[in-house]
């Protein structure tokens, strides 16, 4: 995501003068009206509270804001119409009108009754020949974008800290415990000491013997969660290469990392929540990070990785 949003001109007019000089540019498509409400949760931390004010009130009744000028519905929220054009925007539409729009098509949908949404794409009465399509796009779309906004730099310094780790510790929760499990599971059958923590209290108590040399490795999606933010600022206060596996890098996780992967805010529903949408973007990123540790430290990886096969594979005999 941008790391900042555009400003908008202050007047109507200005902004349709804006509009009419990029027309003839390609512009990005803006998000089905379904997709509005997971757009909102997804974006909503790293708004202005002003922002949020406005995304929660076209998400909570698109009916009555549908109704609304812009005028109107910066009186509604409290905010100036500056604000809410910046929301529209950051919300994926051009300007108010574009969201307007929207907001009557997402009213309309849910008068008529229309099937629930499992997704943003999908509703509750697809095919799964359709469920299976429209997951592999967004799967796809997930990595793409995961891939075009990692900072090689930063993962290449990562790579370089965990080539040279004395051990290992890589804290996560829920989901992202399950990815931590992951990279753990790879890193140990090329010899390198590591570990996975998905318990808060045993995180801190190992994250407490961290010291120079060793690498502490934090996954979070949301940047904001306590349990996996503590035991990495124990061990970046012990003096061990931190580093943050998140959608979020300017998230809380970001004050205690060293080096930040930035994976992909895909989009979320009821029933596909962060924690399945942050789970493709995340296994990538730990991906990357195996591979380049496997190719920097390959005269010691491949024989460990041979032997680990060697040892299982009596087990994979018919």
């Amino acid at each position: 995501m941008s790391s900042s949003v555009k400003e908008t001109f202050k007047s109507a007019a200005g902004e349709a003068a804006k509009d009419m000089a990029v027309e003839t540019r390609p512009a990005p498509t803006p998000p089905a009206p379904a997709a509005l409400a997971a757009k909102v949760r997804a974006l909503g931390p790293t708004m202005t509270r002003s922002m949020q004010r406005v995304a929660e009130a076209v998400a909570g009744d698109p009916a009555g804001c549908a109704a609304l000028t812009v005028t109107g519905l910066a009186e509604r929220t409290g905010t100036s119409e500056a604000t809410v054009v910046r929301t529209s925007r950051l919300l994926g539409y051009p300007g108010y009108r574009d969201l307007r729009l929207a907001l009557a098509a997402l009213a309309a949908q849910q008068a008529a009754g229309g099937a629930p949404a499992v997704t943003a794409d999908i509703a509750v009465d697809d095919s799964l020949v359709d469920v299976v399509a429209k997951l592999a796009q967004e799967e796809q779309q997930c990595l793409a974008d995961t891939a075009a906004g990692l900072d090689v730099g930063q993962l290449d310094a990562a790579v370089a800290a965990l080539c040279g780790a004395r051990r290992i510790d890589v804290y996560g929760i829920g989901a992202s415990s399950l990815v931590g499990q992951d990279l753990v599971q790879k890193l140990l059958r090329i010899g390198l000491i590591a570990q996975a923590h998905s318990d808060p209290h045993l995180a801190v108590t190992n994250a407490v013997q961290m010291r120079t040399g060793d690498v502490a490795i934090a996954i979070t999606h949301s940047g904001r969660t306590t349990d996996v933010i503590e035991p990495l600022r124990v061990a970046f206060d012990n003096g061990a290469t931190t580093i943050a596996v998140t959608g979020r890098p300017d998230g809380e996780v970001a004050a205690y990392a060293d080096h930040i992967l930035t994976t992909s805010t895909a989009r979320e529903s009821e029933l596909r929540p962060a924690a399945m949408s942050s789970r493709t973007s995340q296994l990538l990123v730990v991906d990357c990070l195996f591979i380049g540790v496997a190719q920097r430290t390959y005269e010691t990886a491949a024989p460990a990785l041979s032997a680990s096969y060697e040892a299982l594979a009596h087990r994979h005999q018919p």
